[in-house]
């Protein structure tokens, strides 16, 4: 009888660990793109000013250290120049490639994942993008009526487009032709879209370093949570200096919402739960899988909040764009999957 055959040996108890992983791993991918697609459920009906404002109303909402605040302040030049319509296109693109691609091909000094059908991989890579698309053909029904909280959706391009923004207003955006305004502003959405899929990139660096022994990270902890703190207390601090440079630029008077506090307080909270799993699903997959999975997913269980509670989303022809989407975030997430089995 081999190895193979015997209850408790090595290979049949490396097989089991694998499964659970596995499991453990597509459930938290799961439960990352539920709570990352509602996170934005509690602020809907509350307006957070300008970019800044919200920023730091949503300071448990940025992704890691300066990489994902350094791309969330272009936020307010993109949206004046190209429109977040293509803005969010674009990052959310260079989002999803840059984390999938730098964790394929072992980018910035990490090292290169082993996938066990990289075909697989790609085309769940690339559908996740093609989902991406398609979300910018959906449009939702805004009231004329813009005195009311309840009139901000929490799934709508045209809506965030047609949004004043208050407070740092970009008047050199008017004085540049449409060409430059466009060069400039999908520029600014690239580099955006890069530094938010650079989100894991220090924390799977020091892991991958922490296996040599001559590296000054020998030693370091392979499980993903141990640096939970160190994400979260890094968005605090970053955060928070860009508030206080904000503060700076508007001569102490910030734009500031009180009644979107609490509500943001929630939001981030959601999104630091979310966060924990995309940390266990890195964990458990690599990010080369969780990637393509938890940054294309979140857009459509938005859609279902802005169909089913906020009515936001009606019409034939955004269901059936709808039930396009969800088809291919399911293949790209099926492909991604099956990719590491």
């Amino acid at each position: 009888m081999s190895s193979l055959d015997i209850p408790g040996s090595s290979s049949t108890m490396e097989h089991s660990n694998n499964g659970t992983d596995l499991t453990a791993g597509f459930i938290s991918s799961a439960v990352a793109v539920i709570l990352f697609g509602s996170n934005f459920v509690p602020v809907k009906k509350f307006d957070t000013g300008n970019s800044n404002s919200h920023t730091h109303t949503h300071t448990s909402e940025d992704f890691y250290y300066d990489f994902y605040l350094a791309g969330n302040i272009t936020v307010v030049p993109i949206v004046k120049t190209i429109g977040l319509g293509l803005g969010l296109l674009i990052w959310g693109s260079f989002n999803s490639l840059t984390g999938w691609a730098s964790s394929s091909f072992g980018w910035f000094g990490m090292d290169p994942e082993d996938i066990s059908r990289p075909l697989l991989n790609y085309i769940g890579a690339g559908l996740s993008v093609i989902s991406a698309v398609i979300f910018l053909f959906v449009k939702s029904e805004v009231p004329s009526s813009t005195s009311s909280l309840d009139a901000t959706p929490l799934l709508t391009v045209r809506a965030i487009n047609s949004t004043q923004t208050n407070g740092l207003d970009y008047l050199w955006t008017k004085n540049l032709s449409q060409l430059q305004n466009r060069i400039i502003g999908c520029v600014l959405a690239v580099v955006s879209g890069i530094l938010y899929g650079c989100s894991f990139v220090p924390i799977i660096y020091v892991k991958d370093h922490g296996k040599r022994n001559d590296s000054i990270y020998a030693g370091s902890s392979q499980y993903d949570l141990d640096y939970v703190f160190a994400h979260f207390s890094g968005i605090f601090i970053t955060s928070t200096l860009y508030f206080l440079a904000y503060c700076m630029i508007m001569k102490n008077n910030p734009k500031v919402y009180p009644q979107a506090i609490l509500p943001g307080f929630f939001s981030g909270v959601l999104w630091a739960i979310a966060s924990c799993f995309w940390f266990i699903a890195n964990h458990s997959l690599s990010a080369v899988i969780s990637f393509p999975i938890i940054t294309a997913g979140p857009g459509l269980i938005a859609a279902m909040w802005g169909i089913f509670v906020f009515k936001e989303i009606k019409g034939i022809q955004n269901y059936l764009l709808l039930t396009l989407a969800f088809c291919i975030i399911l293949a790209g997430a099926l492909a991604t999957a099956f990719s590491k089995v």
